[in-house]
């Protein structure tokens, strides 16, 4: 897997070398030699991952990192850190800062290749997600997400699942945990993948000791199952597992970390992954309201007309290949108008919403119903013809004229009727253009005729 990386350093030498050993593994390079650059850069929306330098003139790494997480544009890019700093106090304060990792120089390969493998396939799923959001956006459903709320300091007050067998190796990973999240331990290596899908984690850390179990066996369960393909996993590795290591993450493990574990690192990446989590989590959340709001009317709560043209020509074609039957009711309230001219917009709306409510407790679970436009309602029904049609029509209608509309949470009634036409398929040549058409024009006679009444398509 490639990635374009961007390269920010001050001294020339060091991002000539670092860009060779990039190419050497089929990364993408573009460079930076300062802060401001670099932030011009990410803004275009040039890079996937940013490997970037600490210690530079005028801007340094830190305010950098800070200035990219704090705008929505770029607080989504990862970051790595590298520094000659090689003080765990350093290494601690970019990851606070934002970072999503630190690399202290000179950089192991393994570190390297390894965490920007990891970040790149991460940035990879948070584009997917960004480029949903905003394709739903386009159809003007929904604000667009931005990151600008999220602090790069949220990533506490998760819920850990550490698998180790070891109680003085466990021991070791839960207590600094402990002060900032809810951890729960899993000594029996085989229970772990059970613990996991029956509870929602920000994070599972496995030890790449375990002797029960294959860990990589582990972490490959953990990525192919449903419930726990998008919990980010962290691996403890003992010195020596650089192998072991390097299959984790091609097999799509989010980080490691080493031993002898540094408390404040541990923590740090902790947060940097349940952060990873819950931006990812509202970009799916997000993702998903767009999608109910691109096929949902918001104020009835029914499917709206474009779900009804979406679904309308299944339901058509099976019924034209089976030669089963096919009805639609196309229903419309009767002076709608003036009841808003005389009750207001807001009881107006309050109609709408209970005719609706009236409209679906009236039809099958397997009816398609739908606001079609204004105060205009559509029905399909599959395997129900003309005369049955009529039948649920006409109850509707009496339903409707029978019982007041209590609106304003019942303080007031407001007493309406109804108008249908109905349209039935005619055969292999019918089309659902002329099928709507021919239910509008019932539904004009119906009005015609002196509404509060049903009438079917000729």
């Amino acid at each position: 897997m490639t990635a374009r990386i961007l390269v920010v350093d001050d001294v020339k030498a060091n991002v000539k070398l670092m860009q060779a050993r990039l190419m050497a593994e089929y990364f993408d390079v573009v460079s930076a030699y300062n802060g401001p650059d670099a932030l011009d850069i990410c803004r275009r929306g040039l890079v996937d991952v940013v490997l970037l330098d600490v210690m530079m003139p005028g801007m340094d790494g830190y305010e950098v990192c800070r200035s990219l997480k704090a705008d929505s544009r770029t607080a989504h890019i990862p970051i790595v850190m590298v520094s000659s700093l090689d003080q765990p106090s350093d290494k601690v304060e970019g990851l606070s800062c934002g970072a999503d990792d630190f690399l202290t120089k000179p950089v192991n390969d393994l570190a390297l290749t390894t965490r920007l493998r990891s970040l790149s396939r991460l940035k990879m799923v948070t584009d997917e997600l960004r480029l949903r959001v905003s394709s739903n956006n386009e159809m003007g459903v929904k604000e667009e997400f931005t990151d600008d709320h999220i602090d790069p300091k949220d990533g506490r007050e998760g819920r850990i699942l550490v698998v180790d067998e070891r109680q003085f190796s466990f021991k070791n990973l839960v207590k600094p945990l402990e002060r900032e999240h809810t951890v729960d331990v899993v000594t029996v290596p085989q229970e772990a993948l059970f613990r996991a899908a029956e509870n929602e984690y920000d994070l599972i850390i496995v030890s790449l000791a375990l002797e029960e179990l294959d860990p990589l066996r582990l972490c490959s369960q953990l990525r192919s199952l449903d419930r726990t393909r998008n919990t980010p996993v962290l691996v403890v590795a003992n010195e020596g597992d650089d192998s072991i290591v390097i299959r984790a993450i091609d097999l799509g493990v989010n980080d490691y970390i080493s031993r002898p574990l540094d408390k404040s690192e541990l923590l740090a990446r902790a947060r940097t992954q349940v952060r990873r989590k819950r931006l990812n989590n509202r970009l799916r959340d997000n993702m998903q309201a767009t999608m109910e709001l691109a096929v949902r009317d918001s104020l009835t709560g029914m499917n709206n007309r474009r779900y009804f043209d979406t679904h309308m020509e299944s339901l058509f074609n099976q019924a034209s290949v089976g030669g089963r039957p096919l009805s639609l009711i196309l229903v419309d309230i009767d002076h709608f108008k003036a009841v808003n001219d005389t009750h207001g917009h807001q009881t107006g709306d309050d109609v709408l919403r209970l005719f609706a409510q009236r409209l679906v407790k009236s039809v099958r679970s397997r009816d398609l119903a739908c606001r079609y436009g204004g105060e205009e309602f559509m029905i399909a029904m599959p395997d129900t013809d003309s005369e049955l049609a009529m039948v649920v029509a006409e109850r509707m209608r009496r339903e409707i004229e029978g019982q007041p509309l209590g609106v304003r949470n019942g303080e007031m009634h407001v007493s309406i009727t109804m108008s249908a036409g109905i349209a039935s398929i005619q055969g292999p040549d019918d089309t659902i253009e002329q099928m709507v058409a021919r239910a509008d024009k019932a539904l004009y006679e119906a009005k015609k005729s002196g509404r509060n009444q049903v009438q079917l398509a000729a």
